[in-house]
């Protein structure tokens, strides 16, 4: 293009080692020259070329640096051929110390391989997603305002997500999180929730081309068939439906399908993950009787239960209850990271046990216990899990755009074909990247859906009244039968105040 540097200037000049001088170096330039001239001009500002761009890069050097190499009949690594094609050969000596640069060559060819394989993998079974929290900076950033144009989804530039790095990074389907704050529990938590499952369907409507906002695992597959990013509805936090089996149901039928059962703060029916570390109190011990009841409802309505957050005896009661498998949308192993976000082992063997998935957090603290991390302690986590777990546990959850930190080399969305490429030089099997892309969701969303049974009468009993914080909430409904909601001190003191009536009479 008008104005770019040509690929030899971006490279720069060829450095020909020392000591390999057959004599006619412009049969390099010649090369070189060739070589550039088989590869169309890219805009390496694009997103979706940064990758080939890299990769256009090393084959070109590679190019190069193979000529001085089959002048020795040395096999070339890329095609699979031995060359002895008359060309000068460089004397035997001299061939023998070539070897200890020209594995660094094989190795930088074969990377190109793992990498082109992932993408060859990812254009038939693109990436589903745990959980994004694109729509939390569009209210943060724009008030979710979708129309003003700085929100616009195809240049935004200020977010992990926009997208043309979804399409780069191969996102087939996205569970986008309509997350609200914890401070919010008690007081607006049912109208925020609403407002961002409001945002992402408006996603859907303003950006038709690229997001279908589905509700079903088919609807998964015919996204992936139309090429376009299936936009699901996780809502973040059990604080979100205000302690009501009514307000479950709401949010089911306006298109949620997996709920966290807490946030960073401990609702009144399920313990959080602070619980373990000992800065919140244990109120349900796991989850209270009406927590059961809210377990019991998604799997009638065919809600994914999520366990990212929660406390491990949450985990646990959880997973024993469940009738369908369960996941954690954005958590790691707690084995490589001690962080109480993260899955210990024996919830693992549950995981295993119960066909459930651990979906991998790419947040620094959650991968390496520290500030900084990078691609391959992912690729860590994502190992230990299929080890402790299997392959069929083992899913992504990168958390883009809810956290601070991520890992050099996972900057943003457009970097899942790196991760992809980095399991398949582990030597991960085609079925089990598969597996960790897209079809163990999509097997756990249909166990889901197979579970679910809407037949069967809803649950009703709401909530003890004692259980409910009173600052701010009416109490219509409890206060037409106080006998059944009141605490058992006070049911005492009514039974006694009756008795001493009717002796009266």
């Amino acid at each position: 293009m008008p104005g770019e540097a040509s690929e030899s200037e971006l490279r720069g000049p060829v450095q020909v080692p020392n000591g390999l001088t057959p004599g006619n170096v412009s049969s390099v330039t010649n090369l070189q020259e060739s070589s550039a001239a088989e590869v169309p001009e890219l805009n390496v500002n694009d997103p979706a070329n940064r990758g080939v761009h890299s990769r256009t890069q090393n084959r070109i050097l590679f190019a190069e640096l193979r000529h001085w190499v089959l002048g020795a009949g040395v096999e070339d690594s890329c095609l699979g051929q031995t060359h002895s094609s008359g060309r000068q050969r460089v004397p035997r000596d001299s061939a023998m110390w070539t070897g200890w640069w020209l594995w660094p060559l094989v190795a930088v060819c074969t990377a190109d391989q793992f990498r082109d394989n992932a993408v060859r993998l990812m254009q038939s079974t693109p990436v589903i997603d745990g959980h994004n929290d694109l729509p939390w900076q569009l209210l943060k950033k724009f008030n979710n305002q979708l129309q003003d144009p700085r929100a616009n989804l195809t240049s935004l530039n200020s977010t992990h997500t926009n997208i043309p790095k979804l399409k780069a990074g191969f996102v087939g389907a996205q569970f986008w999180s309509a997350y609200t704050p914890c401070d919010t529990q008690n007081k607006d938590s049912v109208k925020r929730t609403l407002e961002q499952i409001d945002v992402i369907q408006r996603m859907c409507q303003l950006y038709p081309e690229t997001f279908l906002c589905v509700t079903d695992s088919a609807g998964i597959q015919q996204a992936f068939q139309e090429g376009k990013v299936a936009s699901l509805v996780g809502v973040e936090g059990g604080h979100s439906i205000d302690s009501s089996l009514g307000v479950l149901r709401a949010l089911y039928h306006l298109g949620m399908r997996y709920l966290t059962l807490t946030h960073s703060c401990n609702t009144p029916w399920a313990d959080n993950w602070l619980v373990d570390t000992g800065e919140d109190k244990a109120q349900s011990q796991g989850l209270s009787s009406f927590g059961q009841s809210v377990v019991k409802e998604m799997n009638r309505l065919g809600i994914i239960i999520d366990l990212a957050h929660v406390s491990v005896a949450t985990m646990e009661a959880a997973l024993q209850l469940s009738k369908a498998p369960v996941i954690f949308s954005h958590s790691s192993a707690y084995s490589l990271c001690h962080h109480r976000r993260n899955v210990p082992d024996h919830v693992l063997q549950l995981v295993k046990q119960t066909g459930s998935l651990v979906m991998v957090n790419f947040y620094n603290d959650y991968v390496s216990c520290k500030a900084e991390a990078n691609l391959s302690q992912v690729a860590d986590h994502l190992d230990y899990i299929k080890k402790v777990a299997g392959a069929g546990a083992v899913g992504f959850g990168g958390d883009y755009d809810g956290v601070s930190r991520l890992p050099s080399g996972l900057e943003d969305v457009s970097k899942y074909p790196d991760l992809v490429a980095e399991l398949l030089r582990r030597q991960w099997t085609e079925e089990e990247v598969r597996g960790a892309l897209a079809e163990n969701l999509l097997r756990v969303f249909k166990a889901v859906e197979q579970a679910s049974d809407h037949k069967q009468a809803p649950g009703e009993e709401p909530i003890p009244l004692g259980q409910l914080e009173a600052s701010c909430r009416t109490k219509y409904g409890y206060s037409g039968t106080p006998s059944l909601h009141l605490q058992p001190g006070a049911l005492l003191a009514s039974l006694v105040t009756l008795l001493l009536s009717l002796c009266l009479l």
